[in-house]
């Protein structure tokens, strides 16, 4: 049975750098004081430790220290909580998005653009699939910071059908108009829901974010919106409703390109 309206709490705040234990802690007294009922906690990209390229030293195995946490805060809140984890597998590093749900069913996705720009593609091996997450009815497609800027890898299709796209991120100050454009731009061609989450802060190679976290509706319209630099919590009910309503009044989806990615 699908739940009409989902409550979804983004959590923009500042990052610990290289800090696991700091990092979580801190988001053990953010998550505690939430007090609206929530359906999803969104955490940043790389949310125990920043967007670093020391994967060797702070990879964590697929059910380690920060998994554990996340349980617990699925557990305590009965919500889904997600973000993305520097993770070790089967020799490799990932960038992967984590959910985790209330039951303890964890769900993966392993970004697939790796930031070259900052040599994410030499430490880290890419993604090569989607995941689509089921939950209370709503499909929800997990991206990760940089496949924002890659529209045919998020587009919906009969195949990669989703009501929701999150993107957990670590982006950059200096292309926060790109960001803020980008999201919306998601959002109007797939006629869906986004669910956006950006730090806040300077990282420890002095890289400035300002955050501009957001929730959009299929319309495009800010419907929650974070203020540059914010450090907080903020919750927005989101309508499957109002999903289906611009769906079947704006039937632009029958009328989309047929394709496969190689």
């Amino acid at each position: 049975m699908t739940k009409d309206e989902l409550n979804i709490a983004i959590i923009q705040t500042q990052l610990h750098w290289e800090d696991q234990e700091n990092n979580l802690r801190h988001f053990d007294q953010i998550i505690l004081k939430i007090t609206i009922p929530t359906d999803i906690i969104v955490l940043p990209e790389m949310f125990s430790t920043g967007f670093s390229m020391n994967s060797e030293k702070l990879a964590e195995a697929s059910e380690g220290r920060s998994i554990e946490m996340m349980k617990k805060w699925a557990v305590e809140k009965q919500c889904a909580v997600c973000g993305s984890l520097i993770i070790k597998d089967g020799g490799k590093y990932y960038n992967r998005f984590i959910w985790v749900d209330d039951s303890g069913e964890i769900i993966s996705y392993n970004k697939r653009h790796l930031f070259a720009l900052a040599g994410e593609d030499k430490f880290y091996s890419s993604g090569d699939k989607n995941e689509i997450i089921e939950w209370k009815g709503w499909k929800i497609m997990p991206q990760v910071c940089y496949d924002l800027r890659f529209p045919v890898w998020t587009r919906r299709t009969a195949n990669q059908n989703y009501d929701l796209l999150i993107y957990v991120s670590n982006w950059p100050e200096k292309r926060s108009y790109a960001w803020e454009t980008l999201l919306k731009a998601r959002a109007i061609e797939n006629q869906s829901f986004v669910a956006a989450v950006n730090r806040v802060g300077t990282d420890g190679n002095s890289i400035l974010y300002s955050g501009n976290s957001a929730v959009i509706n299929p319309l495009g319209k800010e419907i929650l919106k974070f203020r540059d630099f914010e450090d907080g919590v903020k919750t927005q009910k989101i309508s499957m409703t109002e999903l289906r309503k611009v769906r079947t009044q704006l039937p632009f989806f029958n009328d989309g390109d047929r394709f496969t990615i190689q």
